[in-house]
């Protein structure tokens, strides 16, 4: 009896090793701006963060075999929406990954629904991504427009810039960063004098500029991302706004930006990120390997580009744990059940709004003469924990949360 028992368990034995080295595979679009605004902190740079999110993964699980696939949206719902439908309906592909633009997001949040697929935005800012548009079969890395308000906004209230005025770019990541940071300052005490709107990827900020100069605001809060943001820096300094004694809140300010700007430009800019190159040990010797993958010394990475990786990692683990369940909605829910734990953000969680969580930290831009080495771009101001960092979860109105 003990023989036949000792049989058993050892074909039992054999049986979990064949399942749970079973081939796995998993095929990975990367959705995002190749060729416009948010190129540089996406991009090509959201790609090769894939590419060695797979490497690194299937270094240790020879039996998942990945296949990564890329588009350029070019910033288009419509384009990002034909893209989502081909890769879902005729090219097999189980997950899409970055898509900067929130209004791509959006619609491509909606495809991944309706197709039972699976959507992990980093690219793309919108809280409404976990708020009233939160689906079942989307998690968002990264940040958001509610974690940007709360970091940079309250930060530049409390000390004394108590009126705004805003450059907002006209589309839905525009319009979310604008109402959450005109709530953050008014619940802090704060007034909101303006605020103007602006053409995605426009060149000229002359006119609006001049608005938000002649509205005698203490702030000018730039509701605006990537060469947005950049060309309205480069733009204010040419009209003396911050010499005037305004200053500018750069709410969603990259360090690819701030490469792009320099430090003599940049210097004394707030702003707020979950993910510096320069943070840790672990995000040093991965912007290392990042930087000879794109073989550009001059380009650093973004915060987006690590939340690739970051997601890349978690999904694949929770492929494995599922046994190779392609199922959208259920890999998702099994990553929300799955503490997140990855080399560049360290220990997490997902809430069952799709908000990951994580710490986020409040930056000031150093001056030229701080700066010791290459890509030495920020002085640390504060960090905001987890729990602080984004919105709480009964505030969102997402479906899925009851209550």
């Amino acid at each position: 009896m003990k023989r036949m028992f000792s049989v058993a368990a050892a074909a039992a034995l054999l049986a979990c090793g064949t399942a749970s080295a079973q081939q796995i595979n998993a095929k990975i679009g990367v959705l995002t701006d190749m060729s416009s605004l948010y190129a540089d902190a996406t991009g090509i740079g959201s790609v090769i963060a894939a590419k060695m999110a797979i490497a690194d993964f299937t270094k240790d699980h020879p039996n998942v075999k990945v296949e990564l696939v890329n588009a350029d949206h070019q910033n288009k719902p419509d384009i990002g929406t034909q893209i989502a439908n081909r890769w879902f309906d005729a090219e097999n592909v189980d997950v899409i990954v970055d898509v900067p633009n929130s209004g791509v997001a959006l619609a491509v949040s909606q495809v991944a629904k309706e197709k039972n697929k699976l959507f992990l935005i980093s690219g793309a800012a919108s809280s409404d991504l976990t708020g009233p548009k939160c689906n079942a079969n989307s998690i968002h890395w990264t940040y958001d427009t509610w974690m940007l308000a709360n970091g940079t906004g309250k930060a530049m209230v409390k000390t004394g810039g108590d009126t705004w005025f805003f450059l907002t770019a006209d589309y839905a990541f525009g319009h979310a960063l604008e109402r959450d940071t005109s709530a953050v300052v008014v619940k802090n005490g704060g007034k909101v004098l303006g605020s103007v709107r602006h053409p995605l990827n426009t060149n000229d900020f002359s006119s609006f500029l001049l608005q938000a100069q002649a509205s005698k605001a203490k702030v000018i809060g730039l509701a605006n991302a990537g060469g947005d943001t950049i060309n309205a820096i480069k733009q204010s300094a040419e009209f003396g706004i911050v010499k005037g004694g305004q200053k500018l809140a750069g709410l969603l300010v990259f360090a690819t930006d701030v490469n792009a700007l320099g430090l003599k430009i940049a210097q004394g800019l707030s702003l707020t990120e979950t993910w510096y190159w320069d943070l840790n040990d672990g995000s040093r010797a991965w912007t290392k390997r990042w930087r000879q993958e794109r073989g550009d010394a001059s380009k650093w990475p973004a915060m987006n580009q690590a939340g690739v990786y970051a997601s890349i990692i978690h999904y694949l683990k929770a492929r494995v744990a599922l046994g190779g369940s392609p199922d959208g909605k259920t890999v998702a829910d099994k990553m929300k059940a799955t503490p997140t734990d990855d080399p560049l953000f360290g220990k997490g969680s997902i809430r069952p709004d799709g908000r990951v969580l994580h710490p986020a930290y409040l930056f000031e831009v150093k001056k030229p003469e701080e700066s010791k080495y290459p890509g030495d771009f920020y002085n640390l101001k504060a960090t905001i924990p987890a729990d602080e960092a984004f919105r709480p979860l009964k505030e969102g109105n997402c479906p899925l949360v009851s209550g």
